[in-house]
């Protein structure tokens, strides 16, 4: 098999772990400059050229984007996805997970725990936003940002405010969000590969620093996660589309806060403090998986006149409840059943004779025609409300 690892820094220790961990198993390794790779398009045939040549077709890349590159970098990533190369991270997972905002956006719609946080373009929003999150001490993120750069903790409002404003002057985003006082400087990264958890890290911010990334002195000691925290990791790799990532959570008083996925998660402090071969771990997933490219399912039904993916929901007195998937009769008109979602698990590929309840939602795949008989008044989301301060938060209040 021939694995060619995506990286602007050929001999930095991920990087050259990774191509260790290839040899090692007996397989091809290259190593590519993503930004040297010139994306040639054609009808029918998407390519790529290396120094004014066809580039050899890997079986499947590794891809080690750094924020610096992301547009063209995951460019690169999605043209070989054109080219049907197994990759881990999809262009769109990279994205997802490169902007802190989208990446919080995506998860807050689902049960997955995430700081509180506002993102506001007008000054005159800041002061209300920041009493949504919980006034001071308060988190101010650079969406965009790796290693803990760009990330700063004002303790007073008025600090925060003018920190705001500085940084809106230089025309940077930012997003404000809870401090999670408890957490004490300590973070856990999750090490997620495919569906589960192969290693955890403890960090742990030094003297007067609160950030507790590796790279800023922090440090890391291995622990056994706690099944929430490892369930936690894993639905947040997967809701953004990840399936090689580093997930690091807040310990809160209420459970996992997902601060943040990484897809091209640093080795050397979690192999150094567990001892573990990470990086074998990664080449492992990626040949087992291989002949298994993630499809996107909409692309791909453009050529498919008529037919198309819906979810559909079953209310309180439908028809439906109570009939096993082949008794609703949708086989017979073309439309399969790919997944049963009930409370907050899914049941994939459900067997027919399964009963329907109030509730359940079905991602059908089939003639949109019959499908479209079959979707009610769409539900609306309920807004969990959450009370404002009843005061005005000032300066030196502190985060309950």
């Amino acid at each position: 098999m021939r694995i060619s690892i995506l990286s602007r820094a050929p001999n930095c220790y991920s990087t050259l772990r990774l191509h260790e961990a290839v040899l090692s198993r007996g397989h091809d390794v290259e190593i590519l400059d993503p930004t040297r790779l010139v994306i040639d398009l054609d009808q029918g045939e998407p390519d790529l050229l290396l120094n004014g040549e066809h580039l050899s077709i890997p079986d499947a890349i590794i891809p080690r984007i750094g924020a610096s590159i992301t547009r063209y970098g995951t460019s690169v990533v999605r043209q070989f996805e054109q080219m049907d190369v197994f990759t881990p991270n999809t262009a769109a997972g990279i994205g997802n997970s490169r902007d802190k905002l989208r990446s919080l956006q995506i998860l807050s719609r689902h049960d997955v725990g995430i700081p509180r946080t506002a993102y506001v373009f007008d000054k005159r929003d800041v002061e209300s936003a920041l009493n949504r999150v919980g006034g001071a001490p308060v988190i101010i993120k650079l969406i965009e940002g790796t290693q803990g750069v760009g990330v700063i903790l004002a303790d007073k409002i008025e600090i925060a405010k003018a920190i705001i404003e500085t940084l809106h002057s230089t025309q940077q985003n930012v997003l404000l969000q809870k401090f999670v006082a408890e957490s004490k400087g300590k973070d856990v990264r999750a090490f997620v590969i495919g569906d589960r958890v192969v290693a955890a890290i403890r960090r742990t911010a030094q003297g007067q620093e609160f950030r507790s990334n590796v790279h800023r002195g922090g440090v890391a000691e291995s622990i056994q996660l706690d099944p929430v925290y490892e369930e936690a990791a894993v639905r947040a790799a997967q809701i953004l589309g990840l399936r090689v990532c580093g997930v690091d959570m807040l310990e809160s008083s209420t459970g996992p806060q997902i601060m943040e996925v990484n897809s091209s998660p640093g080795l050397e402090g979690i192999e150094g403090a567990t001892g573990l071969d990470i990086a074998g771990a990664i080449v492992d997933y990626i040949v087992d998986q291989v002949k298994l490219p993630e499809i996107d399912i909409r692309q791909r039904l453009t050529v498919s006149r008529g037919y198309g993916v819906a979810d559909i929901h079953v209310p309180d007195g439908s028809h439906l409840i109570g009939k096993t998937i082949d008794e609703t009769g949708l086989r017979d008109q073309d439309v399969v059943v790919l997944t049963l979602k009930r409370g907050g698990s899914v049941v994939s590929n459900p067997q027919g004779k399964r009963t329907l309840q109030a509730d359940d939602t079905l991602l059908c795949y089939g003639r949109v025609e019959h499908m479209k008989t079959l979707i009610g008044e769409r539900p609306k989301r309920q807004r969990r409300i959450k009370p404002l301060p009843t005061t005005p938060v000032t300066e030196g209040t502190t985060a309950s």
